[in-house]
């Protein structure tokens, strides 16, 4: 089947062979997502599946960052307007189980700071490489919201309750090198690599057997998508009561304001 790619807005797609590189393509501001570019997020690893002249894709960033996650536009507009964002929640789903659900091997080559949701797709894909001054994190509270949209799922995975609890509780960043000691992501390297070195592993797995490849994936996931399908409706009703709070107001008010905000547990 061949896929129309053209109607993406924010995603470039370049294909070499069967391997695809796709690009959140917002450099100016981050990656941040916006409205129009977060339900093309939830679409495009769906397009992707269903794209059969390819086996491989490349996930990464245009820029400095690979994401910065929410945009803060974005989110006073939620706050104002509380049907986007139960309209935005099922769009939040869609971009977890759309990782999940794609057959393709997607590498996630991770150029810059991979924050909130751009994090939480970071680490939804199937390898992690970071250049080395990358960070990632999942400061929801500190903007006032649950982490709902996939990070309460995914972190205690990969480096277990107590780090995970820690680093999703405070919003704490983590350089690459200490995600990759930890277990949260595969390779940390040093920038001027990084290329070369997602190019290496896309072409090694690339050559191999890809229906076993694809096929081991799948039946890795199956637990995987299992916990995401029991969590994501209340991860996501417990972010949406969040959406309301007077802290996340303030955090708005605040970003706006060029300050430091000043919660109140409200």
């Amino acid at each position: 089947m061949d896929v129309d790619y053209s109607g993406y807005k924010y995603f470039l797609f370049d294909k070499q062979g069967r391997t695809m590189t796709v690009t959140m393509n917002r450099p100016d501001q981050l990656n941040a997502m916006t409205w129009d570019m977060h339900e093309e997020s939830s679409r495009i690893f769906y397009d992707l599946g269903m794209d059969h002249s390819i086996d491989v894709v490349i996930f990464t960033g245009a820029g400095r960052a690979f994401s910065a996650g929410g945009d803060i536009v974005g989110m006073k507009m939620m706050y104002e307007d509380t049907e986007m964002f139960d309209r935005s929640i099922n769009e939040a789903k869609k971009v977890v189980f759309g990782i999940l659900d794609c057959e393709k091997i997607i590498i996630a080559k991770v150029n810059g700071d991979a924050v909130g949701l751009g994090a939480t797709m970071a680490l939804f894909c199937d390898i992690i490489f970071a250049a080395d001054h990358a960070r990632f994190g999942d400061p929801h509270v500190k903007v006032g919201l649950a982490a709902g949209d996939g990070g309460a799922v995914i972190w205690p995975q990969a480096i277990g309750y107590a780090r995970a609890k820690e680093y999703l509780l405070t919003g704490d960043l983590i350089a690459a090198k200490d995600a990759e000691a930890m277990g949260l992501i595969n390779y940390a390297v040093p920038a001027g690599e990084l290329d070369a070195k997602v190019d290496a592993f896309a072409k090694k797995i690339g050559s191999g057997a890809m229906k076993s490849i694809k096929y081991t994936k799948t039946a890795i996931n199956i637990g995987l998508k299992q916990l995401a399908h029991t969590m994501m409706d209340t991860c996501m009703a417990y972010e949406a009561l969040t959406n309301r709070s007077q802290d996340h107001l303030e955090a708005i008010n605040a970003f706006s304001e060029k300050r430091k905000p000043k919660f109140t547990g409200l």
